[in-house]
Formats: structure tokens, C-alpha cells, sequence
């Protein structure tokens, strides 16, 4: 990003970029020179707010918890440095460094996440390497809110299916401070809650007696349900509140405090401060005061099909692969597990019974995972900014990571096992290449498919040079664009 930020000249964008009021020293000029193309777009939001709070009212589509943490780091462990460094340079450096620490516990949060529920820790550990170095990874790196989040999110899904409930929950609900689509999460304890209770009702007879009475299982269930859902929404609904009694409130003078630069840059770009003139902005008269649906409407145009302009079709070429990418792994599912998809999953197989279920992307315990990562890429192809996708799915969802590791691992012969473990050992048939019977995969072997890839030297297969050129040269355009204020960004 610094060699390309270097070489590059910055379009003019008509993008939030508020003035720097003090002057730079040596030390802020180079750490600029080289991090100074991770503070571009959203990131400008984030690290102001870190520094001036929530001043403008457009600022508040950005939820806190992020820049707050920037802020705690910069002023706590970066301390040390502000006779070096001005504010700005440390948060700069803090998120940085922030970003960093988030994105390796996430890799980690998705791998464990992924062993528990792919049951095969070989895909989940080429799912973890290929997050490592997907497209996203730009934004992960930049001074945005998505590698938190990713950690966050990963965390609490496997924290869930551990039966952490309670540490799942309070997990979530961080992410929701986050960012706003963390409220979509609380449906992974719905169907938590109802896959428990109509696995209990389909019990055999025997196992009848043993149960409490239907009453008082609904009871648990909706009881459990309402108060995770309720704490997953709780960071949304007290940021609204903060923002209504910001700029809805009375006038407090605030706008005597602000610098004059940035009220001129409040005058000449339109953005409303908090409670200026005492004038309130129209969402506060509104039924339900929400600040962030207002800002997505008036500020960015944000609804359904309003993207749909011509002159966005290079942004929707920006946000074709993981489109298809997304698409393919949720026809694929659906493909190979009708009935389960049809069932919502909901009805007792022999295989758990048994207690041997399927192993792979296309176990049962993937079903609501498609699920979430299918209904994020509908709303955000459909009602968002579509250049968006790539970061909004690859910071919100394992689906992508595992079905590109399912692929490696069905249609690579270089990442195949050949060891002891004879499910592994064994050639795969020309049907199983098809993808007739995805999802197998052995748990016998410990080792490292990325290690055996290295050291063969035969080709890769088409579709393997597909798939991990489509992570690294897409991530080098990303890379480039977000850097360098490209003009159709």
C-alpha cells in the first residue's frame, strides 16, 4: 500500500476527508508516507470520530466500539509516543496495529469454528489460510471496523456451537457495536433455540417421560431466545439513543467549541453538526427516530434497486466474483442437500442419530450458514453500495472460506491426503471429482495441506489456479483502488 499510494496520485473524490488542524512533524510526515493509504474512505470516519466524537451527523453511520478501542490504544499503549507523534498519527498507528491483531485472531476464531463444524480440520485450516489472503484483506488491514468485527462474529458462532450460549451472546452483542448487520446474528440463536426444541419433539417414546411438559420447554426456548436477541440489540438501540439526544436534543452551543475549519467544511459540504441553531434534523420527528437508516437514505442513496444505474456497471464488475462465488456455494449446498434444505434442517437424521454425521461443506451444521451468508448477499447486492460485497461477506461470514477450501480439497489432487487414514488414502472416484458426494473429507491426517502443496511439483489444476488467483489478484485491485481514491470506487 505505500508503494502504490506513492506511485499513484490520489483521485480528487468527492469523499469525507475533513482538515488536519495542527501541524505535522518529521515523524507524522513518514508514518503518512507509509500508512497513509490505509486511511482512505470509511477510514477517515472512523479515525475523526476517534479523535472529535460523533461531530457530524453523517459520522453516526459508524457505530463506536471500533473507534473507541482506537482511542484507548492510542492514548494507552501508544502513549508513550505523543512527543513523537500527534493525535491522529497514533490512531492511525493504532488501528494499524489493532487490525492486525484482530485479523490473526480471526484466522484462528475461523479455524476453530471450522473444525467444529466441517468436522475436518484440513478444510478448516485452508479456509483459515485463504481468509489470510482474501480480497477483504485490503479492508482488514485499512483503518475500518471489519477485522474486530470478523473476530467478533467468528468467535461467538464457534463459542455457539460449543454450547457457550451466554459467552456466544455477549460475543454478538460486541459485534453489534461494530457494525450494524451484527443484528442479522441473532438468528443464528433463533434457529439454535428451534433446531433444540424440535429435535426434543421428535425423540423416540421411550425418551418421552423424561421430558419436562411441552409448556415449559416453549417457555425455556422463547424465554432464552428473547434475552440473547434482546442483548444482541441492545448496543444498536443505545447508540440511536446517544444520537437522538445529540442532535435531537436542545441546542447546547455546541458549535462555538468546534474549530472554524471544520465548520466550514460543515457549510460547504452540507454535513449537519450536532444541535446546531437548535434546528433538528427530520428523522427526529420521525415514529422511530433511527439515525443510521436516515443517513443510508439521505447521505449515500442507500435502498433497493437504487444502484441499479448504468453508470455503476463497473462497480457491479467489482462485485461480480464474490457474487458468483457466493451464489455457487449456495447452489451447491442446496444440490447436494435438498431435504435438509427444505426441512430448515429441523428433522432428525439416521446420521446424527448414529452419531456419525457427514464431514465437509456440505455437512448439516453448514445449513444456517448458507443461510446467513445468502441473505447478506441478496441485501447487499439488491438494497447496498454493490462494490461493498467483498468486505461486507468476507468479514461477516465463514460460507465463502469453506466452500473455496471445499473445492481445493474435492478437485486439487495436490492438497489430497495420502496417508494411514484410509478414507483419505483411497483414490477418489470420477464420481466423487464430479461432486457427487461432496463434503467428504478425512480427519485422520495432521498434515499441513498448504506444506504439501509447496513441495509437489506438478501443475495445479485449472480450477485451483482459478481459485487462489481470484484471491490474490483480487486482492491486489482492491488493494490498489482502496489506496489510491480510484474514481468509480
Amino acid at each position: 500500500q505505500a508503494l502504490f499510494n506513492l506511485l499513484i496520485p490520489d483521485h480528487t473524490a468527492d469523499a469525507f476527508h475533513p482538515p488536519r488542524l495542527s501541524e505535522p512533524g518529521l515523524w507524522d510526515l513518514l508514518l503518512e508516507r507509509l500508512l497513509g493509504g490505509l486511511s482512505h474512505w470509511d477510514a477517515e470516519h472512523f479515525l475523526f470520530i476517534a479523535e472529535r466524537g460523533y461531530l457530524y451527523e453523517h459520522n453516526c453511520a459508524f457505530f463506536p466500539l471500533y473507534p473507541l478501542s482506537v482511542r484507548a490504544v492510542a492514548e494507552g499503549a501508544l502513549w508513550p509516543l505523543q512527543r513523537l507523534l500527534r493525535l491522529r498519527s497514533r490512531l492511525l498507528l493504532s488501528a494499524v496495529l489493532l487490525n492486525s491483531l484482530f485479523s490473526v485472531l480471526a484466522a484462528a476464531a475461523l479455524y476453530k469454528l471450522g473444525c467444529v463444524v466441517l468436522q475436518c480440520r484440513r478444510v478448516a485450516f485452508l479456509a483459515a489460510v485463504l481468509f489470510s489472503v482474501s480480497p477483504a484483506n485490503v479492508f482488514m488491514a485499512a483503518a475500518y471496523s471489519e477485522s474486530m468485527f470478523a473476530f467478533l462474529a467468528f468467535s461467538a458462532m464457534w463459542q455457539l456451537e460449543k454450547g457457550q450460549s451466554w459467552l456466544s451472546g455477549l460475543l454478538f452483542s460486541l459485534a453489534s457495536g461494530v457494525r450494524a448487520n451484527g443484528l442479522i446474528n441473532a438468528g443464528f440463536f433463533l434457529y439454535s433455540r428451534g433446531k433444540c426444541f424440535a429435535l426434543q419433539l421428535q425423540v423416540g417414546s421411550g425418551s418421552v417421560r423424561k421430558l419436562p411438559p411441552l409448556w415449559k420447554q416453549l417457555f425455556s426456548v422463547a424465554s432464552s431466545a428473547v434475552l440473547m436477541c434482546a442483548g444482541i440489540f441492545l448496543p444498536f438501540a443505545l447508540f440511536q439513543y446517544y444520537a437522538y439526544v445529540r442532535f435531537c436534543g436542545p441546542g447546547t452551543g455546541l458549535e462555538q467549541a468546534v474549530p472554524k475549519p471544520l465548520l466550514q467544511l460543515a457549510l460547504d459540504k452540507g454535513y449537519r453538526l450536532a444541535a446546531m441553531d437548535g434546528v433538528k434534523p427530520p428523522w427526529c420527528s420521525q415514529r422511530f427516530p433511527v439515525v443510521y437508516s436516515y443517513i443510508q437514505d439521505a447521505y449515500w442513496n442507500v435502498g433497493f434497486l437504487r444502484y441499479f444505474e448504468l453508470r455503476q456497471i463497473p462497480n457491479f464488475l467489482l462485485a461480480l466474483p464474490v457474487t458468483l462465488l457466493g451464489s455457487w456455494a449456495a447452489w451447491t449446498y442446496i444440490i447436494a442437500n435438498p431435504r435438509h434444505c427444505v426441512t430448515l434442517g429441523l428433522e432428525r437424521r439416521k446420521g446424527e442419530e448414529e452419531g456419525k454425521p457427514r464431514a465437509g461443506f456440505c455437512c448439516p451444521a453448514v445449513f444456517v450458514y448458507v443461510v446467513h451468508a445468502t441473505v447478506l448477499l441478496a441485501f447487499g447486492f439488491f438494497c447496498m453500495h454493490v462494490q461493498v460485497l467483498t468486505r461486507f461477506l468476507g468479514s461477516s461470514s465463514p460460507v465463502l472460506y469453506w466452500f473455496s477450501a471445499h473445492l481445493l480439497q474435492e478437485y486439487e489432487p495436490l492438497l489430497r491426503s495420502e496417508g494411514t487414514d484410509n478414507q483419505t488414502a483411497a483414490p477418489r472416484s470420477e464420481k466423487s471429482l464430479l461432486g457427487k458426494s461432496p463434503g467428504s473429507c478425512g480427519k485422520g491426517t495432521s498434515e499441513n495441506p498448504v506444506v504439501r502443496l509447496l513441495l509437489k511439483r506438478r501443475f495445479i489444476t485449472p480450477l485451483g489456479k482459478c481459485l487462489l488467483g481470484f484471491f490474490l489478484s483480487y486482492w491486489l485491485l482492491g488493494l490498489i483502488l482502496h489506496c489510491n481514491f480510484l474514481p468509480w470506487t
